[in-house]
């Protein structure tokens, strides 16, 4: 079975990068910005064969491709590790998956990580929210208010690529999180968000949004936003169905993708406007 991994230097929809690299920071003059934090695949060569999963198990359960609908953000973080090294969205204590309930019930180590190894991954994942910190705070003097679009992705065909997709009913096309944050603060800014993605096509039609059904947001970036911000920061988690992509092949959509892109790029104007009113 062939593997499509996003970040091939020769496919326009995945981002080309050194080996090597942390993240990708691109810096413009607007008052939003978007993230990939799980867009990665890379891992350490110092870890790499002390990983019990192979690529495709790993690349199943990462966001590829989520990097490229944030192309036209113009502030946009696009971080190249795998979350199986460590995860940014996870708090610190919780971001090196050493036990299977934290990674849908895969064996992530083929034995317990060094203190070593384990202190070397944390030291990247501080070097991402002193980053952050840095970014945000450039963001708040400059604009006054910022909304940060923490973009995700979520597999819905887990039970295998013939069996059924999981219930619509409990599996929007497209989450919106918003636990974190003072939800009432923040509505002048989320709400036109969602009617606007409402309001757009996917695949010819209204795609299907709606807030807190299959995640709520919890994940620590936003709540990282909210702590630290909590007068100036709107940080909106949005989880894309993996309807963009065949999760168990890593096959891209394009036409989705372009449509999912198209939604992010025509939110900013509303974003914007929003953020003048608070």
């Amino acid at each position: 079975m062939t593997i499509h991994v996003a970040n091939d230097p020769g496919d326009d929809v995945g981002l080309p990068h050194e080996a090597g690299d942390w993240w990708t920071i691109h810096t413009g003059e607007a008052p939003v910005i978007a993230t990939a934090i799980h867009n990665g695949h890379a891992v350490r060569p110092e870890v790499a064969d002390d990983l019990a999963l192979g690529e495709q198990d790993r690349l199943r359960e990462e966001d590829p491709f989520t990097e490229y609908t944030t192309r036209d953000v113009p502030n946009r973080i696009i971080c190249h590790h795998s979350r199986f090294e460590f995860d940014l969205n996870r708090a610190r204590d919780e971001a090196i998956y050493v036990r299977p309930e934290q990674s849908w019930g895969l064996k992530v180590w083929k034995e317990q990580p060094s203190a070593s190894e384990v202190e070397a991954s944390l030291s990247s994942y501080d070097e991402y929210y002193a980053m952050l910190r840095f970014t945000l705070e450039r963001m708040q003097r400059r604009h006054g208010h910022f909304v940060l679009l923490d973009i995700h992705s979520y597999n819905h065909r887990r039970d295998g690529p013939d069996a059924p997709p999981r219930d619509e009913v409990e599996a929007p096309e497209i989450n919106i999180g918003t636990f974190s944050m003072d939800r009432a603060r923040w509505a002048g800014v989320v709400d036109p968000f969602i009617e606007h993605l409402r309001s757009s096509r996917l695949a010819g039609r209204a795609p299907d949004v709606r807030e807190n059904v299959a995640f709520q947001g919890k994940g620590e970036q936003t709540r990282f936003v909210h702590t630290n911000f909590p007068t100036t920061g709107c940080a909106i988690a949005i989880e894309f169905k993996k309807m963009f992509m065949d999760e168990w092949t890593g096959q891209p959509d394009r036409v989705v993708l372009d449509d999912l892109r198209q939604m992010i790029r025509t939110s900013l104007p509303v974003l914007e406007q929003a953020l003048g009113s608070q």
